[in-house]
């Protein structure tokens, strides 16, 4: 039997006995067919129908079909066996090998022991510098417990600072204006900021912090980091009923002044003086004792007035005043002369702030400082 040259072209179709398809060289083909006249009985196997036909289609579909699920293997002969709970972790707690449920199964990550908590550092204190020798206590108007309370609210760079400079007091550089602007001039456009510290005719303590120096200018200026503030001196309230107070050092009755009982019958209610034992006895305090105790029993109340958003009136500074805050109807937070002699203050838009001085809206100026924070 003779073979035909197109024959040998022939590729068969014909699906496997197993295992997936794979196609048939064209050498291949040429020796089966070289070697077929050995068995007539054999013939070579026509090529599948072509063409858009409906059976050459349903053909291919089955084909396919039979291919895709012939090349599949066992569903659990891939599948190795689950990892265990050590295989799955490691000393440090984290997940080895985890999917993401997709590629491979989901290992959630497990549970850290949490860090012991740690404080934060405490800040150092402040130390004020500026006050010479000479200027005597009731000059000085920042004391360390108020400079504390307004460190609490300056900006985050600026609390880390702990010296503080005085750059303009009252009592030491004279009563003007242009000697406080002066003074500022060379902390201008540094990364400082300024508290100004105010005492009225009533001894009560306020001001405002500045993020610029003051200097007078034909607009407004600063940011909203400024605010205003007051500070007065309370007496402690008394201990609660249920606090002890045995061991608290008062006088709870008093002793007759010996002029003050002329009779001399012994039958008397009232001790004479001199016949109480000598540790009975104290001297009655001074009043100078007295206000340093009143003095030292005394706590600062501290308000602070942030800004409200409502504006940008910051900062205001002419030749002729100095002014922090402001709004509508021309109402100052604070408002301070060329002369440093007569204030003013009033709520304003900008702080929504109380009158910081408790003589009212208009005050007289007993004392003025400036200081400088960083820089």
């Amino acid at each position: 039997m003779s073979i035909n040259r197109q024959d040998t072209d022939l590729i068969d179709l014909s699906p496997p006995s197993s295992g997936p398809s794979t196609p048939v060289s064209h050498r291949s083909l040429s020796h089966t067919h070289t070697h077929a006249h050995t068995f007539p009985e054999s013939k070579p196997q026509s090529p599948p129908p072509q063409g858009p036909s409906s059976s050459g289609s349903g053909y291919g579909v089955i084909l396919g079909l039979w291919r895709r699920f012939s090349s599949l293997e066992s569903p659990t002969s891939n599948l190795a066996p689950p990892p265990s709970h050590a295989q799955l972790h490691n000393a440090n707690s984290e997940p080895v090998g985890a999917g993401d449920g997709v590629t491979g199964p989901f290992v959630p990550l497990a549970r850290r022991t949490p860090s012991p908590l740690r404080g934060l550092p405490s800040l150092e204190p402040l130390v004020l510098h500026g006050y010479r020798a000479d200027t005597r206590t009731d000059e000085r108007l920042l004391a360390q417990g108020l400079a504390e309370e307004i460190r609490t609210f300056l900006p985050e760079r600026l609390k880390i600072v702990e010296d503080w400079r005085l750059v303009y007091s009252l009592y030491q550089d004279g009563s003007s204006l242009a000697t406080l602007y002066k003074r500022c001039e060379e902390y201008r456009g540094r990364r400082v900021g300024f508290v100004l510290v105010v005492r009225d005719g009533k001894e009560g303590t306020f001001g405002a912090y500045l993020t610029e120096a003051p200097h007078p200018a034909p607009s407004y200026f600063g940011t909203g980091e400024c605010f205003l503030w007051r500070a007065s001196l309370h007496a402690p309230l008394p201990p609660p009923p249920s606090a002890d107070t045995s061991n608290l050092n008062f006088r709870a009755t008093t002793i007759a002044s010996p002029t003050t009982n002329t009779n001399t019958n012994t039958n008397t209610n009232f001790p004479r003086a001199d016949s109480q034992p000598a540790s009975q006895l104290e001297p009655a305090p001074t009043d100078l004792e007295t206000g340093k105790a009143a003095t030292s029993v005394q706590s600062i109340r501290f308000q602070n007035f942030a800004y409200t958003g409502a504006n940008d009136y910051c900062i205001f500074c002419e030749t002729g005043f100095l002014s922090v805050g402001g709004g509508r109807g021309g109402k100052y937070g604070l408002w301070l002369d060329n002369g440093l002699t007569r204030g003013h203050s009033a709520t304003c838009d900008t702080f929504l702030n109380q009158p910081l001085s408790e003589e009212g809206e208009k005050f007289d100026v007993f004392g003025v400082e400036m200081w400088v924070v960083g820089g």
